[in-house]
């Protein structure tokens, strides 16, 4: 079924994408002001997605296998691929009005309300292909379907599915996150570059709580979760805000008391340490909310992430933090308060670096962010786990987490309610109607 993970990962891109140009419909509307650069490089990177990789795989495969083994979606097939035909002029409409704005041509309102039907049209036909057809797929696809398309979505050497096409829409989406504005994106002008690591093992349990309860007051805020994160895995903790999420960060970390239930790191209780033990026992945090120093520089923000190591080795943690967040190299002697909101996130998630984790715990890393932004900062997350990192991972962006997660836990008012791989968690019907609008 790795065929259809592959086509939603274009859907969750697509989406990101469009909801970016409806954050940039609903900027022009309300200031006037008009991006045309970056606006157009976004337009590009999804057009070449559509008809160079995405659209191919659908047409070629999926529409395919579902005409011959499920007919009744025949008139349904026939209008995406309709749609899949208008796409590339649709594109260039919206190019030409870019360009009718920047001129005087055409006014902002107009360009805006385009760029909305636009999205809404791309966002609908995404829903009609997950709701319908991905599971249809599911169901009816026969065994030599499956070897058929598999063959091809796994040659790396594929002209549209290869490592070659990935690698060039990888560099192509970063080189929009290198023009963005201010308001949307990072900023910097050059993109870092990570060395992926080993496979991650899963061989012996790091994390293991149980029966974990909390109080504010009275109101007990966790009641008796009991969860084990792997050495190497990514674990995602989602659920709705007053779950309880930052609540259970906040206790593994010892920032917040506990009243019941154990929690053992490495083979250790670590239920009464303080939470500056926690640190150098190699638990780091990066916390809700970002919480950056304002005043201090980026510099000194980072340093203070690793005021428990050695000092010989901060230098060259500071090179590898600057490589992973090229815009923080920049702006490295500015205070830590003039930073955007995206750029105060990479911020966080580089002073927890600092400390050189065994566990790391994400707390909410894309609240605010804009949805350009949130794919970023998934990508990092997704190379420390390439890494081998141990990571804990808290999030109400549901889809985003379960996506690169080994395995996920749902949290409701305060107890788990449902665990399982992040594959099987996005696919339950449960999770995706409660969590991920789908």
């Amino acid at each position: 079924m790795d065929a259809l993970r592959i086509i939603s990962e274009d859907h969750n891109n697509l989406w990101r994408m469009a909801t970016t140009v409806d954050q940039l419909a609903s900027e022009l509307e309300s200031t006037g002001v008009l991006e045309p650069k970056f606006l157009t490089s976004v337009l590009d990177y999804m057009g070449q997605l559509e008809t160079r990789s995405h659209y191919p795989k659908e047409n070629d495969y999926l529409f395919r296998y579902l005409r011959l083994r499920s007919p009744q979606v025949a008139e349904t097939l026939n209008q995406l691929e309709k749609d899949h035909l208008e796409s590339s002029a649709k594109h260039q409409h919206l190019r030409t009005s870019i360009s009718a704005v920047a001129t005087g041509k055409l006014s902002g309102n107009t360009l805006a309300q385009q760029l909305r039907d636009f999205t809404a049209g791309m966002k609908s036909h995404i829903l009609t292909e997950e709701k319908q057809l991905l599971p249809l797929a599911h169901k009816s696809f026969l065994p030599e379907d499956w070897n058929a398309i598999h063959q091809v979505f796994h040659d790396s050497q594929h002209p549209l599915f290869g490592e070659a096409a990935q690698a060039e829409f990888r560099e192509l989406y970063h080189r929009i996150v290198s023009v963005a504005p201010e308001s949307l994106g990072l900023g910097a002008q050059s993109v870092g570059h990570l060395t992926q690591g080993k496979d991650p093992t899963h061989a012996d349990v790091l994390l293991r709580v149980q029966g974990l309860e909390s109080c504010y007051g009275r109101i007990k805020a966790l009641k008796g979760i009991s969860i084990e994160v792997r050495r190497g895995e990514t674990v995602a903790l989602v659920g709705a805000n007053g779950a309880g999420k930052s609540t259970f960060l906040r206790a593994l970390s010892g920032v917040q008391a506990i009243s019941a239930g154990s929690i053992h790191f490495d083979g250790e209780d670590i239920s009464t340490l303080r939470s500056d033990v926690r640190v150098r026992r190699g638990i780091c945090q990066s916390p809700e909310g970002r919480q950056v120093f304002g005043p201090l520089s980026i510099e000194d923000n980072l340093r203070l992430g690793a005021y428990t190591q050695p000092k010989h080795q901060v230098a060259g943690d500071l090179e590898k933090i600057f490589t992973m967040f090229p815009i923080l190299k920049e702006k490295r002697r500015l205070a830590a308060g003039t930073l955007s909101g995206g750029q105060q996130q990479m911020l966080a998630i580089g002073r927890a670096l600092m400390g050189r984790p065994r566990l790391l715990l994400l707390d909410e890393p894309s609240m605010g962010l804009a949805p350009l932004l949130v794919q970023e900062v998934f990508d990092v997350i997704e190379t420390l786990k390439s890494q081998g990192m141990t990571i804990l991972l808290v999030e109400q962006n549901a889809l985003a987490a379960l996506d690169i997660a080994d395995r996920g836990y749902v949290l409701e008012t305060g107890s788990v309610t449902l665990t399982g791989t992040g594959n099987e968690l996005v696919r339950n019907e449960q999770v995706r109607t409660a969590y991920l609008g789908m």
